[in-house]
């Protein structure tokens, strides 16, 4: 099956589908930090996690959520016309805060002009009863999306990156969510230490069985600053090269439910903390290459079109 030239259904594809046109993210930061580095857990986060809170790309956080919203339209629309936004808090964990705080600044971002949908990424232990209820409300409003990062279902690597719950705790969280109407997107990662291409189409078997609706597909970045960099150094572990990367990924969509949406195949970590794999710095060019790659397999199905391999800027 072809969603829109693509063996796979693409955010993009989907949004186009609800909404009619292209969306676009604007990354925000609410001003917010995570019980793995707040002392509840733990002080240095998890292993891979830059100082950024995996929100390196994330508006500055000294501006209003406001500001921040309108500072990135500008700049996109500077390029494009675009009317139809997501709200993305993406650094830290975005509901590791006061119900009435994450009300206020998630109410102020859905009231934003072009704001279609609010996507919040946390973490599946930090969903208390009453910050449900304030995203259960919200999602009357406006479609709320809740990125939950499981990373992997095995609890020997899970200990091994100081994640610090276990599955049951994310299996409870989709519940829940689910149960208030709330979209759940899980945030999966290629290439822990340790974990084998079986391994992680293990955890793709088992997010087919739960109740998600999107799922990201996250290269594992070495960043500086990061104790995966001294890991790194002193290990010297193996990372993914393109093309054994693109190789797990294409089996990955391949046992993936089709209705499941792919939100990321990749991702391009910052280019002053990259270590490795280099390769990966340019997005780009790795959803190219991947696309390509599917037509050499003759994966993709009916007529090829030149412009079906251009990778979309979701």
């Amino acid at each position: 099956m072809l969603w829109d030239g693509k063996p796979y259904h693409s955010l993009d594809y989907e949004m186009k589908h609800r909404y009619g046109e292209k969306v676009y993210r604007l990354t925000l930061n609410g001003r917010m930090t995570c019980p793995n580095r707040d002392g509840t857990l733990g002080s240095r986060g998890c292993i891979f996690c830059s100082a950024g809170g995996s929100g390196d790309f994330a508006a500055s956080a000294k501006l209003s959520i406001t500001e921040q919203i309108n500072q990135q339209k500008h700049i996109i629309l500077q390029k494009r016309p675009v009317r139809c936004f997501i709200a993305y808090f993406q650094a830290y964990t975005n509901t590791y805060a006061p119900a009435e705080y994450l009300e206020q600044i998630f109410t102020e971002a859905a009231e934003a002009p072009g704001i279609v949908a609010i996507s919040i990424a946390t973490r599946p232990d930090c969903l208390p009863e009453d910050v449900l209820s304030v995203l259960e409300k919200l999602n009357r409003r406006i479609p709320v999306w809740v990125e939950l990062g499981l990373q992997t279902i095995h609890e020997q690597t899970a200990e091994f990156i100081r994640r610090g719950y276990p599955l049951s705790c994310f299996e409870q969280a989709v519940k829940n969510l689910r149960s208030c109407g709330i979209e759940v997107i899980t945030h999966t990662i290629l290439g822990l230490p340790g974990e084998s291409g079986s391994d992680i189409l293990q955890t793709v078997d088992y997010l087919n069985h739960m109740d998600i609706q999107g799922i990201k597909l996250q290269l594992l970045h070495v960043l500086k600053g990061t104790d995966l960099a001294d890991y790194y150094y002193n290990t010297g572990f193996p990372v993914f090269t393109m093309e054994e990367y693109i190789d797990l990924v294409i089996r990955c969509i391949e046992r993936l439910s089709p209705e499941i949406v792919i939100h990321r195949l990749t991702g391009d970590g910052p280019g002053n903390l990259l270590i490795a794999p280099t390769w990966s710095a340019s997005k780009r060019s790795v959803l190219n290459h991947l696309h390509a790659e599917f037509k050499r397999r003759e994966t993709w199905q009916g007529k090829y079109e030149k412009e079906g391999f251009l990778c979309q800027n979701l």
